[in-house]
C-alpha cells in the first residue's frame, strides 16, 4: 500500500486541501502538531524502501520540513490520513510536470492490510476529478510492491509501462510499474458504483 510523491516542477497552483471523510477515515492537512506522529510512522525501512524520496532513518526534523514544505507548496494537495483520530499515513496529489498530476501515498506498517490505502486513495481521486478539469491521473508502484499495485488497480488505474527510479533509502534505482487513470474510466466506475448501491 505504498507509493511515492513526485517532485512538482510546474507552475500550477493546487487547490487548498479541504477535509475529506470516508466510511472509516478522515483526511486533512498535516500540521506541526502532527510531526511526532508522522516521524513515528515514517521511520521504518520497510516504508522507505518503497517510496522514492522518504529518507531512512526518518527524524522529527524530516517531518517538520515535510509539513512546512506542504504548507507552502502550490503544486501539491496533501492529506494526513486518520483512523479514529489517529494518524495512519499520508496521501497526496502533486504535479511533476504541467498537466501531469500524480497520486502518492504511504501507510504506517501497523496499518497495512486493512484497506486504508484503497479507501484513502479513492477519496483523493474523487476529490481531484471533481475539482480539476485534467483528463487523467498518474501513479507508480515499485515492481517489488504488489500491495501498492493492487491499490491502484482497485481504484481503476491501468498499467502503462515500467520505468527505473532512484530510491533514496536503497541508494540505487529500482523498476517501477507506471499506471494511468483517465477521467472517463473514473466516471464509469463512479456510475457503476452508484447504480450498484441503488440496486442493493
Amino acid at each position: 500500500m505504498l507509493q511515492d510523491y513526485p517532485i512538482a516542477t510546474s507552475t500550477r497552483r493546487a487547490a487548498v486541501p479541504c477535509t475529506l471523510e470516508t466510511e472509516r477515515l478522515l483526511l486533512r492537512r498535516p500540521t506541526l502538531a502532527d510531526v511526532s506522529a508522522i516521524a513515528r510512522l515514517a521511520n521504518d525501512r520497510r516504508i522507505a524502501e518503497h517510496t522514492r524520496r522518504l529518507p531512512y532513518p526518518y527524524s522529527q526534523d524530516h517531518a517538520v520540513a515535510f509539513v512546512r514544505t506542504m504548507a507552502d507548496d502550490g503544486q501539491a494537495i496533501t492529506f494526513l490520513i486518520e483512523h479514529n483520530y489517529v494518524p495512519v499515513g499520508v496521501t497526496s496529489i502533486e504535479w511533476r510536470e504541467a498537466c501531469e498530476p500524480e497520486l502518492g501515498y504511504w501507510l504506517g506498517v501497523d496499518h497495512w492490510g486493512q484497506g486504508f490505502g484503497t479507501e484513502a486513495a479513492r477519496a483523493v481521486i474523487d476529490h481531484f476529478f471533481e475539482q480539476d478539469d485534467v483528463g487523467h491521473l498518474h501513479a507508480g508502484a515499485r515492481v517489488a510492491n504488489p500491495a501498492s499495485r493492487n491499490v491502484l488497480e482497485k481504484c481503476g488505474f491501468q498499467w502503462s509501462g515500467v520505468e527505473l527510479h532512484r530510491f533514496e533509502a536503497l541508494g540505487s534505482s529500482a523498476p517501477v510499474d507506471r499506471f494511468r487513470l483517465s477521467r472517463s474510466v473514473w466516471s464509469s466506475l463512479k456510475n457503476w458504483a452508484s447504480s450498484t448501491r441503488r440496486e442493493g
